[in-house]
């Protein structure tokens, strides 16, 4: 049966979780949530304090031990009972990520599958984390290895994606046996509390994981890093906000997980299956309204198909339906908020005054809410702002190359390199452009990476660390390495 929105609303907890318990803030402060559609209040919530923060990670802390001693096999039932919850509730995990941050209802669905995926992935690596026993090389003695939880973490989400940033965090800090204090973003807080509430129903006990809300995310993080009893940082965001958490982390020596901004280049060559290259154009760049650390930045297309890349791509991108993301057939929902408007207009009008060339949109919509018109420039000057920054908007930037060599050079011209796209029909081409293109991912003619069952990252000022595949729950654990005598000796 379908919910309401306010019904939906009414569900969603309003306090801070903490110890297993739904508590007021000790601040007396509120934090009000807006729809970006609307620029609404739709509901508000406590504002956590220092005290509690502190309280949050006393929590984690004490309830450490005992998750830790918890059969894997016990941790990864928790897991699969609430991706099945997850399932029973996908329609109101929907509605209320579009409501709290715009993206279009079809695409909030596609992110329950996504988020849910690594519940029932780290469901299964739970009862996978081995060691090895070996003799050593001189046959003295015998040597265990073993990973054990690393301890108590402090995960801090971004808002684009509410409930996938949360379990993909969430998920592996569980199956490891760690205990957490999770902070999500002011602007989109209410998936991750509604999140929470899944998890008690889940059976998760008490203190395993902790909810704070605030909008002084400085002032409350900081004293939850620098204490001696957290073991984990995970943080997504911009490599700005990221690097001076690295700092803060410097001090306790912190295990670090950072998956920090993009610039990611997608690359459209001669031989490249045009057809093929827009539909992964559009699911790069459009996809959550432009606003993912993975979408498309700089479309860096060969100067022999440039033209006709830039005609199909605008032909699809002005056929798009702008609005409220419950509305159907909308594809483009609003953006965040003003800042963000602002932010995708000054680089389209930046990438104008340098020469480009705006072949739909480049506006702001007037209308309530916060929306930019789905826009492709091109004939965009090395040296525009547009191809050194994130857009994190609904905008298509479009340069062109001459060869390989060069594609490759202007793909790697930025201090970022999470994810690159290439569109090429020769295999060995791919096969270099895999070694070549300075990324933690890569997308070889498809537009969208992102599995639980892969390792998601990126190097340079990208971040640290992986999430999801295998890789990602051993950033929850330790190694551990013991020597015994030989046996036989």
């Amino acid at each position: 049966m379908t919910i309401s929105e306010a019904d939906l609303l009414a569900k969603v907890p309003d306090g801070l979780f903490i110890g297993g318990e739904w508590v007021e803030s000790t601040s007396g402060r509120s934090i009000d949530v807006q729809d970006p559609s609307t620029g609404s209040v739709i509901k508000t919530i406590a504002d956590a304090s220092v005290a509690d923060g502190a309280r949050a990670l006393d929590a984690a802390v004490a309830a450490q031990e005992s998750w830790a001693a918890t059969p894997p096999r016990v941790r990864g039932e928790i897991l699969r009972s609430a991706f099945d919850l997850l399932q029973e509730r996908a329609d109101e995990f929907a509605l209320l990520m579009t409501l709290e941050m715009g993206k279009p209802l079809a695409e909030a669905r596609g992110e329950v599958t996504y988020g849910g995926e690594f519940l029932r992935w780290f469901s299964e690596e739970a009862v996978r984390i081995t060691g090895r026993y070996g003799s050593n090389p001189e046959g003295t003695g015998r040597m265990i290895v073993t990973h054990l939880p690393v301890g108590p973490s402090y995960l801090i989400t971004p808002w684009n994606f509410p409930l996938a940033m949360a379990t993909r965090k969430i998920a592996p800090a569980i199956a490891a046996g760690c205990t957490s204090v999770i902070k999500p973003a002011e602007l989109t807080p209410l998936t991750t509390l509604y999140f929470a509430r899944l998890l008690e129903d889940a059976g998760l006990p008490a203190g395993v994981v902790n909810v704070i809300t605030t909008s002084t995310s400085g002032e409350v993080s900081e004293p939850i890093i620098a204490d001696p009893r957290l073991r984990k940082l995970s943080f997504t965001g911009s490599t700005h906000v990221g690097q001076a958490l690295l700092r803060q982390a410097a001090g306790g020596v912190l295990r670090t997980s950072m998956e920090l901004g993009g610039n990611a280049p997608f690359l459209v060559f001669e031989d490249a299956d045009l057809s093929a290259a827009v539909d992964g154009a559009m699911a790069a760049k459009f996809r959550n309204i432009g606003q993912a650390c993975t979408a498309a930045n700089r479309f860096i297309v060969h100067e022999s198909v440039a033209d006709e890349f830039a005609r199909l791509v605008t032909e699809r991108v002005s056929g798009m339906k702008v609005g409220r993301g419950t509305e159907e057939g909308v594809t483009i929902g609003p953006l965040i908020n003003d800042a963000a408007v602002a932010k995708a207009d000054e680089l389209v009008q930046d990438a104008v005054s340098r020469g480009a060339s705006v072949l739909t949109g480049g506006t702001v919509l007037d209308r309530d809410g916060t929306f930019y018109a789905p826009t492709v420039v091109s004939g965009v000057a090395a040296g525009s702002d547009i191809l050194r920054e994130e857009i994190f908007g609904p905008v298509l930037s479009i340069i062109t190359f001459t060869d390989e060599a060069d594609a490759v050079a202007k793909a790697n011209d930025t201090e970022y390199g999470l994810v690159s796209y290439a569109y090429t029909r020769d295999l060995a081409r791919g096969q270099r452009l895999i070694e070549s293109l300075q990324t933690g991912m890569m997308g070889l003619n498809v537009g969208v990476v992102s599995n639980a069952a892969a390792p998601f990252g990126g190097v340079k000022s990208s971040g640290v660390g992986r999430e999801g595949g295998f890789e990602g729950i051993h950033e929850y654990l330790e190694t551990k390495y013991v020597l015994t005598p030989n046996p036989f000796a």
